[in-house]
Order: C-alpha cells, then structure tokens, then sequence
C-alpha cells in the first residue's frame, strides 16, 4: 500500500471505513470540542471533524483523535495502520514487525523541496501579522493551565552543531497569541537539545508542526534507533523519502504538507509555569512546572487549515497507541539483537503503557541449549534494564506465545494462572520518567525507581506443561471442521418458539 501523503488523503481513508464523523453544528474550541472528541475516543466512535468552530475563521477546521482505535471493532488499529502507510486490517504483531525491519533496511533520507511546491506555504505570516488568534486552539480539560496548541502535532528541534534533528510529541500551552510554553524534562529528547541551547546561551530555534503525513505525529511519538532521525525512518519505513521544506525564519526544515508550521525561538530560561495539564496516563494532576517562553515569528499554513487535537486521559487514546507501538518494536529489536528468541512484545494500552507484555518462541528451549527459564528470563530483564525503552516499561511479563498480547482477555487469563504471587520476578533498579504513576513521589522527583520483570513461562512439553482447555484444543480437527462448517452456514432467525 502507498503511504499517504497528508492529512487529507488520510481522513480520505478514514472516511471509505466509516471511520470519520463530520460534526457541521457550531462547536467552541474551548472544552466543546475536547469534549465531543474523548466522547468519541471512550465510546470508540468514528473520528470527529469539526467544521463550524467558533471563533476561527471560515473554513478552518479541527480534527480530534486522529490516531486513537478505530470505530471498526474487528480492526481497531486501522488509524495506527493506514498512518504507517500499511492496510487497515493488520494486526498489532504485523504493526510491530513493519518496526522492526527498519533496523535491517538501507535508510532513505528525507528530500527538500522548494516552497513553490509546499502545500503549507500557501499562506505566510510573520512578524506582528505571526499571531495565534485566527486558529482554533482548543483547551482541551476544563482544569488545564490553559488552551493548549501542541497535542497531536510535533516538535522540530535541532542541536546547535546539527548533528541530531528531533522531532517529537510534548505539550505545549497557549501564553498569548505570540508565545507559548511547554514540559523540557532533562528526560526528553526535547529537553535534552534545549539544554545544549541553554549551555551556550542562545535561544533554541523551533518549529511546531500541526497535521501533514499521518506518520509524522506517529514517528514524533515513537521511540526510534538511536542512529537515525525521525524523517529518515518515517522514509525508511514507508519506502519513499519524506518531502520536508525550509522553515521561513529559522534554519530548519519541516514536513512540506504540513497543515500549519509555527516558528519561533525558546528562551533558555524557565520564567512561566506551565500546566497542569491531563496526561497520558489517566489522571488530572495538579502538577505544575517552570519552563521556558517560545516566541512566534512567523506561521505559515494550507487553504482551510486542520488543526489536530487528542483530548488525552484514561486509556486508550492518542496518547498511548503509537507511543506503545513504537517502544514494543525497539523493544523487540533490541531482545533480537542480543540473540534472544522473541516472538513479539506490546506494552499494554489498556494500562497506560505501564505493562509491558513479552511472549517468546515455543522453539526458544532449542535456540538457548542449557539455558533454564529463569536464566533466559534474567537476559531479557538485563537488555530492558540497560536500555532506554526497557525502563519505560514498569512492569514486564514474560510469556509463551500462545498468548497474543495485544489481546486483553488473553493477557488477563495468562497473568491470572501463570505469574505465581511472589515468586518468578526480579527487580532492576533504573533511571525512570516522572510521569508514571505507580511509583512514589520521591520516586518520580528522584528519578530512580524499579522496574520489575516476571517469569510467566510454562514447563517443557513433558515436564508438567498445562494444555490450554480452547475449541482449537479440545477437539479432533474432523469435529472443529465439521462444526465450523455448520455454524458458519446457519441464517439468523427472527426468535424461538
């Protein structure tokens, strides 16, 4: 399947599955919108497209949970999938694997192309003309800190040397129309160049980018190869460079059909409080902070402008899904690489990304001669306790891959009847992020913390290893078959008499 080129091809798609509701009454960008979107998200509805904002100008229009689960319940990663440039009807494990490969793929560059060409240069503010007044930003619960302009668009960062180009997901809140604030954890990758802005005393150039390739908020959510940038493995991953295009006032390049580009530099002092704000995940916080001022000089945006909005919360939404996807496929790379047999691995969405669930071959006793459960569960609590994406994940199951863990029905039989109460766990002390909730205060601030890995493994074949009581299992295949055969060719009646 060819990658989609921008969001209007992508709400194309979404609109041949019936995936898109058009919402044409008058709808406020103040709580309204936010609202009718988590509605949507909860009740795992079509996507909302809101056409009739108040306050914004005539044909400016808002999009909300563009990558949250489908309204389709028998593939609810069809917004994740048609994003990555795959069909809508893959499977979480096929999502992880298209990941994967892009570890063993010939990277592929992302291409400039001129502004005559760019679709978000067709309309060019700068200077005092730069303001945010004109766009519906939404405020998104009614305890934030204020309207919030940045929460499905990305972040375009660059080192003061150039050698590393960012793009990521963080909030950022509204100030007034020109400025803005926004989270610089020294955890982040956002944090972490402003910090090298802020050593040589310079303001950091910035671009904040709203809407365009479906995969950009993807990729800017998803942890990726330390060795490449997020515009090389989105065009590595679709097969085809990413077209990015010169911002107009700073010396960075963005997504050439990108709904709207906001440019501007951020202060390397932290003299506004940002938040609070409710995050990924689940609960509103009264959490506030000092961060740095970005500073608005120019904005350039299409004709009828989409403005993407994730109204984030209890899972699942937005803010959970591709960021699950991307961390279990670094995940199953990095167990791969150090040799361990790994069937797939998928950090629970229902959990707020803090279960991590792994399942290994049903061969993995023939790959790792003379290596006992316990030793083979050790290995792979060693690679996520030294790596990046491993401590993301608080807690780990280990499990044969009978199981699909990316079904919760299945995960939760698993975790009930093989992951003994207090035995089969070993604990790795690592540095944590401060926004998971399990852990204590004086965890989170520290920022150490554990994280635990269990050994949900069942015996060999032959040493007491259970079978699963399922139709698949139960019966001889002639049954299984001839029952399929009957069920599948019953009609449906009007009652019983």
């Amino acid at each position: 399947m060819a990658p989609l080129k921008d969001l209007r091809e992508y709400l194309r798609a979404l609109e041949s599955l019936g995936d898109i509701q058009v919402v044409d009454r008058p709808v406020s960008p103040v709580l309204e919108a936010a609202a009718i979107t988590r509605w949507s998200t909860e009740q795992r509805g079509p996507a909302p497209i809101f056409v009739n904002l108040d306050g914004a100008e005539r044909g400016f229009r808002m999009l909300g949970a563009a990558g949250a689960l489908s309204s389709n319940a028998d593939h609810p990663l069809a917004r994740v999938a048609l994003s990555l440039g795959l069909p809508y009807d893959v499977t979480a494990r096929q999502l992880v694997e298209h990941l994967v490969k892009v570890h063993g793929e010939t990277a592929i560059p992302p291409k400039l192309v001129s502004a005559d060409t760019a679709a978000c240069k067709q309309n060019i503010l700068r200077g005092i003309d730069a303001t945010l007044d004109r766009f519906p930003i939404p405020l998104v619960h009614e305890d934030d800190g204020g309207p919030y302009v940045n929460t499905w668009g990305i972040i375009v960062a660059q080192t003061p040397d150039r050698r590393w180009t960012n793009w990521s997901i963080s909030r950022i809140m509204l100030l007034d129309n020109r400025r803005m604030t926004g989270l610089f954890l020294p955890q982040q990758h956002i944090g972490m160049i402003w910090a090298e802005w802020e050593k040589i005393g310079k303001p950091m150039p910035f671009a904040v980018v709203q809407g365009g390739n479906p995969g950009v908020p993807m990729i800017g959510g998803m942890p990726i190869p330390a060795e490449m940038d997020e515009a090389t493995f989105l065009g590595t991953l679709c097969g085809e460079p990413v077209e990015l295009v010169k911002c107009e006032t700073v010396d960075l390049d963005v997504p050439a059909a990108a709904e709207v580009v906001i440019e501007g530099h951020v202060s390397i002092t932290r003299d506004v409080i940002e938040g609070p704000y409710a995050e990924f995940h689940g609960y509103a916080l009264p959490e506030t902070s000092p961060e740095p001022v970005y500073t608005i000089e120019a904005i350039t945006y299409r004709d009828n402008p989409i403005w993407p909005v994730s109204a984030t919360g209890r899972p699942p939404d937005d803010s959970q899904i591709g960021p699950a996807l991307g961390v279990s496929a670094e995940l199953v790379a990095l167990l791969r690489n150090a040799g361990l047999p790994i069937s797939t691995a998928w950090l629970l969405v229902d959990t707020a990304c803090h279960w991590m669930i792994i399942t290994v071959t049903q061969d993995w006793r023939d790959k790792l001669p003379h290596t006992s459960i316990a030793e083979f569960v050790h290995q792979i609590g060693l690679v996520m306790s030294t790596s990046r994406v491993g401590q993301m994940c608080p807690v780990t199951y280990v499990l044969d891959d009978d199981i699909d863990p990316s079904n919760t029905s299945d995960v939760l039989w698993a975790l009930g009847t093989r992951i003994h109460p207090h035995r089969r766990q070993e604990v790795w002390p690592v540095t944590i992020l401060p926004w998971y909730q399990c852990y204590s205060d004086e965890e989170r601030h520290s920022g150490r913390g554990p994280i635990v890995v269990h050994d949900g493994l069942l015996p060999a074949e032959g040493d007491g290893r259970p079978r699963p009581a399922t139709f698949a299992t139960l019966y001889p295949p002639e049954i299984r078959e001839r029952v399929v055969a009957a069920q599948t060719s019953l009609k449906p009646v009007g009652g019983v008499r």
